[in-house]
């Protein structure tokens, strides 16, 4: 039910993963490699965090910060399953982009270490970081987190730490 969401989902990241495997062959320039990588990871947190997890699996968090300056991260799942609700294929192609793509960026971490090519180092930490930082905000979204709840969407979202039977 949202092809482009899920199109994107794994664009972002699969191109990011591409153009890091196959970026020496087509450019000598350290620097254009480096930038573009990064870009592709930075548009594919943003998608994911913002766009698809909503969209595909009814989940999303953020961080926010009160007037003590505190900060507050909140977690949050659909209640109920609606029409627009996507298709279980389309979680499956979620949860696995999700999960399989920090793993294939620790592979390219430790080829990296281990091939002393330790300037694609701070590219490959960074890859890392962004998608292990989806995959955790997602897990507690799943599982359950804190009792948070956005006062502006009460009745389509609850907070994570409700209750699994209102879970899809």
């Amino acid at each position: 039910r949202h092809p482009l969401a899920t199109f994107f989902h794994l664009f972002f990241r699969v191109s990011a993963i591409i153009t890091y495997l196959c970026c020496d062959w087509f450019s000598n320039s350290f620097v254009a490699c480096f930038v573009t990588i990064l870009l592709l990871l930075s548009f594919d947190f943003w998608s994911v965090k913002n766009v698809t997890g909503r969209l595909l699996v009814g989940l999303r968090w953020w961080n926010q910060i009160d007037e003590d300056g505190k900060s507050h991260w909140v977690f949050e799942a659909r209640r109920v399953p609606t029409k627009a609700a996507s298709t279980e294929a389309e979680a499956r192609i979620f949860w696995l982009g999700l999960i399989i793509c920090p793993v294939i960026w620790t592979v390219f971490f430790f080829s990296t270490l281990f091939s002393l090519k330790l300037k694609w180092l701070a590219l490959v930490i960074a890859g890392i970081s962004l998608q292990t930082a989806n995959l955790y905000g997602y897990i507690h979204c799943k599982l359950g987190g804190q009792q948070s709840i956005s006062r502006a969407t009460p009745s389509f979202f609850v907070t994570a730490g409700a209750p699994k039977s209102k879970y899809r």
